[in-house]
């Protein structure tokens, strides 16, 4: 492998559709630990709504249209942990029994990682040149946290950033109530989980709440917009590129008068 590796970046659905600005921030981060990359446009999606709802047929369908895209590329990264770890996990599981299959999606596995554990633990990554003025809280995604590992990686590019303060919320570990198809099937209950996080949220009295996964900052910034909180909310890789110029999530883009009409 050469010095500058050929990285794909799987956006993911999220952030193609609701947050592109993730993936221009992924693909600054990137670039900057010194990876040439890549954005296959025949990916889609890793699969993982169907795979969670026990759809197996459609989940290998889309799992084999990945597999395809990524391959020949020295890493796959991926700015969420879900779907990392989708890849990385239950790819292998999907496939396991497949003579065919199963040898590729174990080869992707070995090269695909969320991309700030790729930063800190691959490219060694130890700070970042963006600043932020202001303190930020950090909440630790399900699947990033507990499938692949990821706690003190973002928070140790995090304290490198000058100007800023960390500060922890309690149970920063605990799932936020996304979940994905979990807050469809069981809205009572995932809207008391977001209720409980929001309120640590705001106990921490920190500017910016952030996280490894969209799925868990569009739950809880639109909680925290209804319940009329002040904390903003960005993806991580948003703050460590230093691409905080537009609105954080949730947050309407027009101008001053515009928001003043929507907001009341």
């Amino acid at each position: 492998m050469s010095d500058t590796p050929r990285v794909a970046l799987f956006v993911t659905c999220l952030a193609d559709l609701f947050r592109p600005s993730v993936g221009f921030a992924a693909v600054k981060l990137l670039e900057e630990a010194g990876c040439a990359v890549e954005v296959p446009r025949a990916q889609t999606c890793c699969g993982q709504p169907a795979y969670n709802s026990g759809d197996k047929a459609d989940a290998r369908g889309v799992a084999e249209v990945a597999i395809r895209a990524f391959e020949g590329f020295d890493y796959v990264v991926a700015p969420s942990g879900s779907c990392a770890a989708m890849i990385k996990k239950h790819y292998p599981e999907l496939f396991a029994d497949d003579p065919v299959w199963g040898p590729r999606a174990d080869e992707l596995a070995t090269r695909t990682f969320e991309l700030v554990s790729f930063l800190t633990d691959v490219r060694g990554m130890e700070t970042v040149e963006a600043s932020f003025d202001g303190s930020v809280t950090y909440h630790d995604s399900c699947s990033g946290l507990r499938e692949l590992g990821i706690s003190e990686q973002p928070r140790k590019l995090l304290a490198s950033m000058e100007g800023l303060m960390l500060k922890e919320m309690e149970e920063s570990d605990i799932c936020c109530g996304f979940g994905g198809t979990f807050a469809v099937k069981y809205a009572d209950i995932s809207n008391k989980m977001v209720s409980k996080k929001t309120g640590h949220v705001e106990e921490a009295e920190a500017d910016l709440l952030v996280a490894g996964d969209l799925g868990c900052l569009m739950n809880m910034a639109g909680k925290l917009k209804r319940e009329g909180k002040a904390t903003r909310v960005r993806h991580v890789a948003e703050l460590l590129a230093g691409m905080t110029d537009q609105p954080a999530i949730g947050e309407h883009k027009g101008t001053p008068a515009e928001k003043a009409r929507v907001d009341g």
